[in-house]
């Protein structure tokens, strides 16, 4: 098993600039601390983020991700659409461990990816459940009590939209973590739903974007293309 290099490791300053743009709790803290020391062990064999962002892995992921919970802070129980290594959803799960009732609900098809995401729930108390499932077939497991869904880096905003839409229609905030190009995507989108999004620039810096949505409606069933199952 290849080892990460020192100079390609999270830096001391890196994470107390992440936690200075979201604040969270001691034993949050510690959690996340245990959840990344799990990760840089398994990106040596898995990819599980892309190798470059190593350096600022806490505020490039660790941040983006708690960036979420300012939008939703009532929100209980979440739907990470494919969860991936592990962002935003178990990032919010480890803020939200101490709040009762919560639970994030990680939803991931691969499975060497599911299962390093149990072993980040196990080993850090989180508020999450995985599933190993597409997300076309999580709706009728996950059911209609979800606060919020979200997802990072899994598909075209058009296609997130279709995932979403049967979690908003019963009640649920969306909240899509996007780069630069998000314009570009809201007009593909537009094509195919009725939404109103709301754009919140990330607190990360860069280019990125958070999409909130609160309504969703299909425009013309006919002309919808989901593309594949995440």
């Amino acid at each position: 098993m290849s080892k990460i290099q020192p100079a390609s490791l999270p830096s001391a300053t890196d994470k107390a600039e992440a936690l200075a743009l979201t604040p969270v709790s001691p034993q949050t803290v510690g959690r996340l601390d245990r959840y990344v020391a799990l990760l840089l062990a398994w990106q040596a064999k898995t990819n599980l983020v892309a190798p470059s962002t190593l350096p600022n892995l806490w505020t490039r992921h660790v941040a983006d991700s708690l960036q979420l919970l300012d939008l939703a802070p009532s929100a209980k129980i979440w739907v990470d659409l494919g969860s991936g290594g592990g962002f935003p959803g178990v990032v919010l799960a480890c803020a939200l461990a101490g709040m009762p009732d919560a639970n994030v609900h990680l939803v991931e098809r691969n499975a060497k990816k599911a299962a390093f995401l149990r072993e980040a729930v196990r080993i850090t108390s989180a508020a999450a459940t995985v599933h190993l499932a597409g997300i076309g077939d999580i709706v009728d497991r996950i059911g209609s009590s979800v606060d919020c869904v979200t997802a990072r880096a899994l598909a075209p905003l058009h296609q997130l939209v279709g995932f979403a839409e049967p979690f908003v229609r019963n009640g649920a905030k969306a909240l899509f973590l996007k780069g630069q190009d998000v314009e570009a995507e809201l007009t593909e989108a537009t094509k195919y739903w009725n939404i109103e999004p709301r754009l919140h620039s990330s607190r990360t810096g860069g280019h990125g974007w958070i999409v909130e949505l609160d309504r969703i409606e299909r425009r013309d069933h006919s002309a919808i293309t989901h593309g594949d199952r995440a």
